[in-house]
């Protein structure tokens, strides 16, 4: 499991945004876990600074908003 960073916020399409620090490689629907390896969702979009890039997750949570500030991983 790779560490994204946590959850920024609930975007107003309704997709959770997340922040990458680091040099991660990620795929477009590349599923998304929370430190409990519940699947939160998948990514949807890729956008931002090529240095420091934003995710935008596509949920497949029945209550987005209650992972925002939570820690997201990859596989």
């Amino acid at each position: 499991m790779k560490r994204l960073n946590k959850i920024l916020h609930l975007s107003k399409s309704g997709n959770l945004i997340v922040k990458l620090y680091a040099d991660v490689p990620l795929k477009l629907g590349q599923k998304v876990f929370d430190s409990k390896l519940r699947e939160v969702g998948k990514i949807q979009d890729l956008f931002g600074p090529v240095a420091n890039p934003f995710i935008s997750i596509s949920p497949t949570v029945s209550d987005p908003s209650s992972f925002v500030g939570k820690v997201a991983y990859s596989d």
